[in-house]
């Protein structure tokens, strides 16, 4: 007689089959049109909100994984404080102005840029951001990350663009703004004016020059020589000379006066005195190929302090100026200065009253008066300066370095510094940097060290130069006299400026003239003069990002102004966790997040950047159409984001197998509930047998731990614990030994409901825990697991199940009995590679443990199932025979021998019951009794 179809088995059409990437675009349908997300914040009481702002993407081209390691990440954290009884809404968001768009639309354009009106360039730039839009909404939403993706906030909404000109004009109203002419990163490719978050270092090759500058008689006498007599600077940027205006030493440095003896070098002369840093001579005489030298005095650098030498191709004065920036790591210990070129220059220069002297213009040519080299872009006039200074006799040695050098994130070519007329915020007007630090200060950082980092940017960066001279932006809307600059834009003025970009957006200042905002016949109020115009230049994107607290946060009902966290890649330090910063101090006095939590960059399984070149991108999409999102979502749960985060096929693959075995352990759990019915069938728990309470006690075990690492934000521990948990509590162990319970006894018998009642807690329990991460999954979970009364429809409804307290005397009761377990386990295997015994259940097994065992390890479940051998003999340590297993440790003895009884053909369990049925004569009795 088969017996088969009188054990309690699992339906074998149980539909979680996977197919991820066939079945997640149907449980997002699903979501969206069940409106998913707004019941959600319906579950949870709005008193209580938890506000994760998102951080916008620049609306440029399809997602990368590093999109898809952020947005997921973002996702875990909302659902998580949902799961958490928080109102945690999540309004996604786009930054759409500023080059990379425009740039784009010229390349479309080509010459036409130059031809169709300023309108109509931002007409295609909007247009260009709204197909992106469109597009990354659709990837971002198959990463399952739910949200209110119908209504974003997008930094080009008409009202996002009044709001932003309206915290533009916080800053003119207190003071905070001016316009200067100083040193700023400049994209001669661009041309326009750069941030220090829009700029990418990265190696480049320049040339390395010493030059040499005559000092003067009226200098040579101060100083006490006579003859000869050259300061030496090094320089990488010989395109900078035709802008030098000063030669700056340490006031602290020992240098020393050098007469050539003997030299091989065809422009030093014997006799000829060159001045150097006291530590570098010796070093520097051996490069300049001087054979013999004599040190003719040393003179400390304050000495030199407005000392005279001329320019090395100019008829023109050198200062001698002094700076603490100067440093004895690279070049001669004195610094050729040119304050319209660099920033330290910018600052001692203004110190000793230099002009801030730019010769060369916006597509980096030098401008028309410049002597010798007008009209020569920079880039190649670095030859021809080496060469003439070369043919002049100033040139002491050339060669080339390869360095780490600024380049323009957007065309990636190098970037020059010039000072150029620009928009700054003052750092220090309002006490900004120090309010700024204060603030920092407040805020939990994760990982800490990006406390630090963004504490040395704000410590040491200049003024933020918020002007850009593009068209694609928020302009930076305010007046000005052509006659005296007087700077135009009182109460009256603003609020008309803002009434228009409320209705019509900041194409209003681009569509009409000044009268239209001013009125006919408006003079200046300072010297009377009708010759007004607008200011042309746009404001920095990262102001446009840098106001979304004010312009979201604070305008939308279901956030609250300060956010509870912005999380982003750890390049955000100098980019919108820093803007956003200053913005919020500068117009309220407070940092506009809580909490700021930081992810590394996506590499491949090397630990290499990612690039085409390579061949080494890991595309999401790619990904999701072979393994399904749900494998993205347990990547990044698996791996530490605070650190760079790698991804590989193999990778993945790795993923898929922990994947498969969470999914698997869900079946079983899932498959064995098929005719359980919590209402009915559920057991009280101080019933159930104590595998079953072990289990849940196991369980609760692993939520606390889940728990405590999601307040850290540390998922790997999530991914580790869950898969610890169902690899080796349930599958290896529990699932393991009760199968025989839930397959052999009767459908409706205390041990198969009590075990039953144990994975529903489980399943159900599981599904809640995950579904923050393993969203999709859980939902199916969901889905399929049996009615119960109080089911919310969505798993995401449910909050975190309470951590229940632990019996920890039953806990180490089974600890116990695993360990003896893994004792026993040994014995079978020897006993099955010496083909003594085939499957465990042929086994008689005797047992010899300690007298504290024998009374400890007693179990309802009998510990011949937990063994899952037919026969178990327990005995005292003392009573073992001699060819016996022994553990390492002494405490356990176990023999093996095959067992003589005859096998139920129902269970497999050998047992001496079998026959005493007549009608049933191959079956043992609890197998005839449960028939």
């Amino acid at each position: 007689m088969d017996y088969k179809n009188s054990l309690n088995l699992p339906k074998t059409d149980y539909p979680m089959k996977g197919n991820l990437n066939e079945q997640e675009p149907k449980r997002i349908k699903k979501w969206e049109e069940n409106g998913l997300y707004k019941k959600m914040l319906e579950a949870r009481n709005p008193d209580k909100k938890y506000v994760l702002h998102d951080g916008p993407p620049y609306a440029n081209g399809n997602i990368h994984i590093g999109h898809a390691l952020n947005k997921i990440l973002k996702d875990f954290i909302v659902k998580i404080k949902n799961a958490e009884g928080f109102y945690a809404p999540y309004v996604p968001g786009w930054d759409c102005h500023g080059l990379p768009i425009e740039h784009q639309v010229d390349k479309q354009l080509g010459d036409k840029k130059y031809e169709i009106p300023k309108s109509e360039i931002r007409k295609m730039c909007r247009n260009y951001a709204e197909k992106f839009i469109d597009i990354q909404r659709e990837e971002f939403k198959r990463l399952g990350v739910v949200g209110d993706w119908d209504n974003p906030y997008i930094t080009m909404d008409y009202q996002y663009e009044a709001i932003t000109l309206k915290e533009l004009y916080k800053f003119f109203n207190n003071g905070g703004i001016y316009k200067g002419s100083k040193p700023v990163y400049w994209c001669i490719d661009c041309v326009t004016a750069l941030a220090e978050a829009e700029v990418e270092y990265d190696d480049h090759t320049s040339y390395s020059i010493y030059v040499k500058f005559p000092v003067y008689e009226e200098t040579k006498l101060k100083l006490g020589v006579q003859g000869d007599l050259n300061v030496v600077i090094w320089t990488t940027t010989p395109w900078t000379l035709p802008a030098n205006l000063g030669v700056a030493f340490h006031p602290e440095f020992k240098y020393s006066i050098i007469r050539i003896l003997d030299t091989n070098n065809k422009n030093l002369k014997k006799g000829e005195m060159l001045i150097i840093a006291s530590e570098l001579v010796e070093k520097l005489m051996g490069q300049f190929g001087v054979d013999s030298y004599e040190e003719v005095k040393q003179i400390l650098g304050v000495e030199f302090e407005n000392g005279k030498c001329k320019h090395p191709f100019y008829d023109r004065e050198s200062l001698m100026i002094l700076g603490e920036h100067v440093t004895l790591d690279q070049g001669t210990g004195i610094v050729h200065t040119a304050p319209g070129h660099g920033q330290e220059d910018y600052e001692v220069g203004l110190k000793y009253g230099l002009d801030i002297y730019n010769p060369v213009d916006d597509h980096g040519n030098f401008k028309k008066d410049v002597e010798l080299f007008a009209g020569l872009n920079v880039n190649k006039a670095n030859k021809i300066i080496v060469e003439h200074i070369d043919n002049n006799g100033t040139l002491i040695l050339s060669g080339n370095i390869q360095h780490s050098y600024p380049h323009c994130w957007r065309c990636k070519k190098p970037v020059i510094y010039r000072a150029t007329p620009q928009w700054f915020i003052s750092m220090e007007a309002n006490d900004l940097r120090t309010k700024a630090l204060s603030e920092i200060k407040k805020v939990r950082w994760t990982p800490s060290w990006g406390e630090n980092r963004i504490t040395a940017m704000i410590e040491n960066r200049p003024d933020w130069c918020i002007s850009r001279q593009r068209s694609w932006g928020v302009p930076i809307a305010v007046f000005s006299c052509t006659e005296c600059g007087e700077i135009i834009i009182n109460e009256e003025i603003q609020n008309k400026v803002l009434d228009a970009f409320m209705k019509h957006g900041a194409d209003a200042w681009f569509d009409n003239d000044v009268e239209f905002f001013l009125g006919k016949g408006f003079k200046c109020p300072k010297c009377g003069s009708e010759k007004i115009k607008k200011e042309t230049d746009i404001l920095d994107v990262w102001f446009d990002s840098g106001v979304s607290h004010a312009a979201v946060c604070e305008v939308r009902d279901e956030l609250k102004p300060s956010a509870n966290m912005y999380l982003e890649g750890s390049d955000q330090h100098r980019g919108w966790f820093h803007s956003s910063l200053l913005e919020s101090v500068g117009t309220r006095g407070v940092a506009p997040y809580k909490e700021v939590l930081t992810h590394g960059f996506v590499v491949d399984g090397k630990g290499r950047k990612m690039s085409k070149s390579l061949g080494n991108v890991v595309k999401p999409q790619e990904i999701i159409e072979k393994y399904g999102a749900e494998i993205l979502r347990l990547w990044v749960a698996a791996e530490d984001y605070t650190e760079d985060v790698r991804i590989s096929e193999d990778i993945i693959k790795r993923l898929v197998e922990s994947y498969r075995k969470i999914r698997n352990t869900a079946r079983y759990l899932l498959g064995n509930l098929y005719d359980f019915s919590h209402n009915k069938d559920y057991v009280e728990f101080d019933k159930l047998m104590e595998l079953d309470k072990y289990i849940l006690y196991k369980w609760q075990l692993v939520k606390d731990r889940i728990y405590k690492a999601n307040q850290n934000y540390q998922f790997h521990i999530f991914y580790h614990t869950l898969i610890n948990f169902c690899i080796n509590d349930l599958s290896a162990f529990y699932l393991d030994i009760i199968k025989d319970r839930v397959y052999s006894y009767r459908a409706d018998s205390y041990q198969r409901r009590s075990a039953q009642t144990a994975m529903f807690q489980l399943i159900k329990e599981m599904a809640i825990v995950m579904s923050p991460i393993l969203s999709f999954t859980a939902d199916e979970i969901w889905e399929y697991m049996p009615d119960f009364s109080g089911k919310k429809e969505f798993v995401f409804l449910e909050t975190f199940p309470s951590v229940m307290k632990v019996d920890d005397n039953l806990l180490r009761k089974i600890d116990r009995i695993i360990d003896i377990k893994k004792e026993v386990n040994k014995a079978i295997e020897i006993a099955r590679n010496e083909k003594i015994v085939g499957h465990p259940l042929d086994a008689r097994v005797e047992l010899y443990i300690d007298e504290s065992d024998l009374a400890y390890c007693k179990i309802d479940e009998g510990l011949e199932k937990v063994f899952i051998v037919s026969e178990l003999y327990v005995d005292n340590i003392d009573n073992s025979p001699s060819d016996v297993y022994t553990s390492d440790d002494g405490n356990v003895k176990v023999k093996v021998s095959a067992s003589k009884l005859p096998k139920c053909e129902r269970c497999w369990v050998h047992s001496e019951t079998i026959g005493e049925s007549k009608e049933h004569p191959a079956l043992c009795r609890r197998c005839v009794e449960n028939l």
